[in-house]
């Protein structure tokens, strides 16, 4: 456990972008973790790297979180309680549970990220989200270094949301993740986007839950471009919730959009085709663009700079509010 000096931060943000580090260290345990917190308190966590972009260098203690391992906690009927530590990939840890035959995390395939920055995010994809799985959070607060366990109710879940990306944020560094997962009466999810018409072409009836994460993982490596090709965080805008008589006043003008109803009074619109729509898919400012496949994300084609793709995110902010009337939410952390 030795801090570095000055060390790029290129190969440590999915982004690729190359700021600095000014003080670096690699924790790799809890043990090395609390040591750490009772000599520093001012520091910037990075574990995967795959929800942030960073505007400039960072002159904090950069903590890499490489905290690995997964166990089996405790089995029942039809149910698996399964850790995870932060620093586990988070795919691999998916493909792991799907090998093992735990069901539950199969649709949330090739997310890019480690599993301590799932519950921050709470991140989803093809109907399902991670607060549906998730148990408890283990946690250390960074002032007192005492250990935190966080139900699933305590974590606050929201769209994309949750207590430790707001008041919270800053304070608490996530250490475990502890899932609850079926083992054999799996509830499959395959009505959302294209998987249904993906399982259909391979004459997958009774789809299990290998089918449907190679489904989705087909479909998203189709959309998506691989981080360690071309640097981006997967989708960097939120999918925009608007009422009812928003939504309608909308689809007047454009009959073929598509959306998800959310309720009575509240319909989801696809943030990519509002960015797409606005005639950004594909184009290229510099190293900084969109990607040709899937509006929703922002990419570096080698080397942009933060603010050269945060430039262009407002660029597309402005464009949708001034065309929809609709403000689109970053859903990437901003590092200034």
């Amino acid at each position: 456990m030795k801090i570095q000096h000055n060390i790029s931060l290129k190969q440590y943000n999915t982004f690729g972008i190359d700021v600095n580090a000014e003080r670096f260290i690699e924790i790799n345990s809890v043990i090395e973790l609390k040591s750490l917190l009772k000599k520093e308190k001012d520091l910037f966590i990075i574990s995967g790297g795959s929800n942030m972009l960073l505007l400039s260098d960072i002159k904090t203690l950069v903590v890499f979180l490489n905290i690995e391992g997964i166990i089996i906690q405790e089995t029942q009927e039809n149910d698996v309680f399964v850790t995870a530590n932060s620093g586990e990939n988070w795919h691999d840890f998916v493909l792991w549970c799907i090998d093992q035959n735990y069901g539950g995390l199969e649709n949330l395939s090739l997310i890019p990220g480690n599993v301590g920055s799932c519950p921050i995010q709470n991140i989803g994809a093809y109907g399902v989200e991670v607060k549906d799985t998730i148990h408890q959070v283990t946690a250390i607060e960074i002032n007192t270094g005492k250990t935190r366990v966080f139900s699933n109710q305590e974590c606050d879940f929201g769209y994309r949301n949750s207590i430790f990306k707001n008041e919270l944020k800053g304070k608490y560094i996530i250490t475990t993740v502890a899932f609850k997962l079926t083992k054999s009466e799996h509830i499959i999810y395959d009505s959302y986007g294209a998987i249904r018409a993906v399982l259909d072409e391979n004459s997958i009836t009774e789809p299990t839950i290998s089918d449907v994460s190679k489904a989705i993982v087909g479909i998203r490596a189709s959309k998506l471009p691989d981080p360690k090709q071309i640097g981006n965080s997967g989708s960097f805008f939120k999918n925009p919730v608007v009422k009812k008589i928003v939504f309608e006043q909308i689809q007047r003008n454009n009959p073929t959009m598509p959306f998800y109803k959310v309720n009575d009074d509240a319909f989801k619109i696809p943030a990519g085709w509002l960015i797409e729509t606005c005639g950004f898919k594909g184009k290229r400012y510099g190293d900084a663009g969109v990607h040709k496949n899937q509006a929703l994300v922002l990419v570096n084609f080698g080397n942009a700079t933060g603010n050269e793709i945060y430039t262009l995110a407002q660029k597309i902010q402005t464009s949708v509010s001034e065309t929809f009337g609709i403000p689109l939410e970053i859903e990437v952390n901003i590092v200034h």
